[in-house]
């Protein structure tokens, strides 16, 4: 089983072109899987069914020795590691049978992306262009283009600097799936991105080897997701919005503030890389409750008023 784990996981990197974070966690599901079928006595790809791919599910939500137990949502992702697998063994011709293909993983709760108002996207803003230096440049612009764009964090640290074309007012994404798109940035992005790209980057790249990376880290080199993060927490806790934003924050305030501005659903599906408008739908359902909000706030006959 941890051969053909590997084979359907050298499949996935090299024909698939799934992004390396992607594949880190479908190893580690894989991973825990083959122990548990080792467990169970079965080392053979043919010697696994239907039963065996249930039961795991159930340890995923149960718990055991080894490892804790999972949410909905983390165990839905580790079933369908475990579906693609034995999908991928059938198509091979290693198995005849698929024992995952009836197997569904648990629905986890709809969640509503947590946006934050155009107020407190300014503040944070504002906190990260506290002080002077090339990494404050950075920072400001790093900032300015998540949310002006509504790039994912991984997206953002693996621009080049080539990737954005101030002229235009574009910049080119590279998405889930090695998936690239082209979208808009606005006028304060640009700004800060040139001004960083003039002022700042220069500085940084002076203490490294050279690279084309457009966000660098003070040794020069390709700024990190994690020192990204970094970034966003700090100029949080200086706004003091504490722990209400998340490296997906500005994402999702992004998508809420365009819809909220009459964006058409459709649209912001496309500037946000989702491969379905039911991904981008979600939002909608934010926006849903915020007209609900002003609405029983508002109008004269939406609350009792007996009181």
């Amino acid at each position: 089983m941890d051969k053909v784990a590997r084979a359907y996981l050298d499949h996935l990197a090299v024909e698939r072109g799934l992004a390396a974070n992607t594949l880190a966690s479908y190893r580690r599901d894989l991973r825990r899987y083959v122990q548990f079928l080792v467990a169970l006595g079965r080392v053979e790809p043919t010697d696994v069914v239907e039963a065996d791919v249930t039961a795991f599910l159930r340890s995923l939500r149960e718990g055991d020795d080894a490892y804790p137990a999972l949410s909905a949502s983390s165990a839905a992702r580790t079933v369908v590691a475990v579906r693609g697998l034995h999908r991928f063994l059938c198509r091979e011709g290693i198995t005849d049978v698929d024992p995952a293909g009836a197997v569904r993983p648990p629905t986890p709760p709809r969640r509503l992306p947590k946006a934050i108002p155009l107020a407190q996207v300014e503040q944070l803003l504002a906190a990260a262009s506290t002080g002077e230096g090339p990494r404050v440049l950075r920072d400001r612009a790093l900032l300015e283009l998540l949310y002006g764009c509504g790039a994912r964090i991984s997206e953002a640290v693996g621009l080049d600097r080539d990737d954005v074309d101030l002229e235009s007012g574009t910049v080119t994404l590279r998405g889930k799936g090695g998936k690239t798109r082209i979208v808009p940035i606005g006028s304060y992005a640009q700004e800060a991105v040139e001004a960083y790209t003039v002022r700042g980057r220069p500085a940084l790249l002076a203490s490294g080897r050279g690279t084309p990376a457009l966000f660098l880290n003070a040794r020069g080199g390709r700024l990190s997701r994690q020192s990204a993060w970094t970034v966003l927490r700090t100029a949080a806790e200086r706004a003091d919005l504490g722990e209400t934003v998340s490296p997906h924050t500005l994402r999702h305030s992004f998508a809420t503030h365009l819809l909220d501005g009459g964006a058409d659903v459709r649209v912001v599906q496309e500037l946000l890389g989702h491969a379905s408008v039911t991904t981008t739908q979600v939002y909608t359902l934010v926006t849903v409750e915020h007209l609900r909000e002003v609405y029983a706030a508002a109008h004269p006959r939406a609350r009792d008023s007996s009181g």
